[in-house]
């Protein structure tokens, strides 16, 4: 009579390797952006820049994207590029911000204990992404704004 016992093989080493190899490729990412909290946000704005922002998420007025010209520290210049941002633009053009507007709003929300307040930035400093929730639990209270096309002087090559 053949007799037949049953080794039980744990899956942990298998996970292990799986685990290690999955940490492996990511170490060997180089970033092209960094998260940091709002509260430590280095950058500097400029005087006069240009920029995309594409503001979404929440209940509010600043809904859309927009291609805004700074001088002077102030927006002299926003145009709606699709229909939410022209209506906003038509409403109320003085509610579009500055980066710094945006930067100063996650870091007071920050300051204000909000659930999240952060942003990421492009390898050349200056924020690609703002987002803050100031209740995970409530509905429509968080935004997110993407910074892209961003040029400092307002003239020139695009950054990042």
């Amino acid at each position: 009579m053949n007799s037949v016992s049953s080794t039980s093989r744990s899956p942990l080493p298998r996970l292990a390797s799986v685990a290690g190899l999955v940490c492996a490729a990511v170490a060997c990412q180089a970033p092209t952006v960094s998260t940091r909290p709002a509260q430590s946000i280095a950058w500097r704005e400029p005087s006069a820049y240009t920029y995309t922002l594409r503001s979404t998420g929440g209940e509010r007025e600043l809904i859309g994207s927009f291609r805004v010209s700074v001088r002077a520290g102030k927006v002299v210049r926003a145009t709606g590029l699709d229909a939410e941002s022209r209506a906003v633009v038509r409403r109320s053009p003085a509610i579009v911000p500055t980066i710094g507007t945006l930067v100063r709003e996650a870091e007071r929300a920050r300051r204000e204990g909000a659930d999240r307040a952060d942003a990421r930035y492009a390898s050349a400093g200056y924020p690609r992404l703002i987002t803050v929730d100031w209740s995970a639990d409530a509905v429509d209270d968080e935004v997110r704004y993407e910074i892209s096309d961003y040029t400092p002087g307002g003239r020139g090559a695009r950054v990042g």
